[in-house]
């Protein structure tokens, strides 16, 4: 559970230098300026990258059709506009994030529900934290990090592992316990069996393997990872989302609740189900903060057998 070291007999793209340069000179400048100007800076940023730029724009769009039918043509475009500024704002306490002190994020990051998360933990037997990409979702690891509350995130590999090393070690400054998810099948019960919080955010696009719940009425593949560990270890179950509050101060209330599930010994059947009631949860959290979600991603990209055309 450390940060991944140089890949060794592989030769890193030019493309990959280049941007983490341009990552680390922007971080550095937003380092430098006053937490408003800041703020405020990756706010204007993000509209700007979802309106002239329209990063990704198409997909939210639709995204925002597919979950809110009920929504004017106006309105979902407000959302999303909203949705831009929120990630820009977000992408910005990330570049500052490592330079908070434990004071810093005691005062900054509310827990609500953390008793029964910590009467849930004992030598022998951790717990899962399934949370989703909602508000800030690297908030809430520190916040129980600096609470004394041994915690690992399960995270996926970047395809630049500059990003990807920078943002471990990170996590890591905070007090978090790292692990890839092609270590996760070994590590994860190692790490319950010590009495951690192994935190899994798996609310984004399975490309394979994964099972199609629902999702604002569509159905949506995912990850089955959370559920195979819930049903095979009986680790009790909580999700948390940590959503940022109103006001430019960035502020946070991490929430947390149990996820009550009932195996009936049908592994694949307890794997859908489980499945379909954290996501629930997250399509919950989603329609009290939508414009937190990260509508930029494919959420929907693949798609049920049935719903694929026939092969020619």
């Amino acid at each position: 559970m450390s940060t991944p070291g140089p890949d060794e007999g592989t030769r890193e793209p030019l493309k990959h230098r280049f941007e983490f340069l341009l990552f680390r000179v922007v971080r550095g400048g937003m380092s430098l300026l006053p937490e408003p100007i800041a703020v405020r800076l990756g706010a204007w940023m993000g509209g700007f990258a979802g309106s002239v730029l329209r990063i990704r724009r198409k997909e939210v769009d639709q995204h925002l059709e597919w979950a809110f039918p009920e929504m004017s043509a106006s309105e979902r475009a407000r959302l999303a506009r909203r949705s831009y500024r929120h990630l820009g704002r977000e992408a910005t306490v990330l570049f500052r994030f490592d330079r908070w002190s434990r004071e810093d994020i005691l005062e900054r990051i509310e827990i609500v529900g953390l008793d029964a998360l910590v009467k849930a933990l004992n030598p022998g037997q951790g717990a899962l934290l399934l949370s989703g990409h909602l508000g800030n979702w690297e908030v809430g690891g520190a916040a129980l990090a600096v609470r004394g509350i041994p915690v690992v995130a399960v995270a996926k590999g970047m395809a630049n592992r500059r990003f990807e090393r920078d943002l471990f070690a990170a996590r890591e400054r905070l007090g978090l316990g790292v692990m890839e998810m092609g270590d996760a099948s070994r590590q994860v019960l190692r790490s319950l069996r010590g009495g951690w919080v192994v935190a899994i955010a798996g609310d984004q696009n399975a490309h394979r393997n994964g099972v199609f719940v629902p999702f604002f009425g569509r159905p949506a593949a995912t990850a089955r990872g959370a559920a195979m560990f819930a049903v095979r270890t009986g680790a009790p179950v909580f999700v948390g989302f940590s959503t940022r509050e109103p006001g430019w101060g960035q502020r946070y209330t991490f929430r947390i609740e149990p996820l009550v599930f009932e195996p009936t010994g049908d592994l694949e059947a307890d794997v859908v189900a489980f499945t379909a009631a954290y996501i629930a949860h997250v399509e919950a959290a989603v329609l009290a903060h939508p414009d937190q979600y990260f509508w930029q991603h494919k959420r929907w990209k693949t798609r049920p057998p049935q719903e694929l055309p026939p092969s020619v």
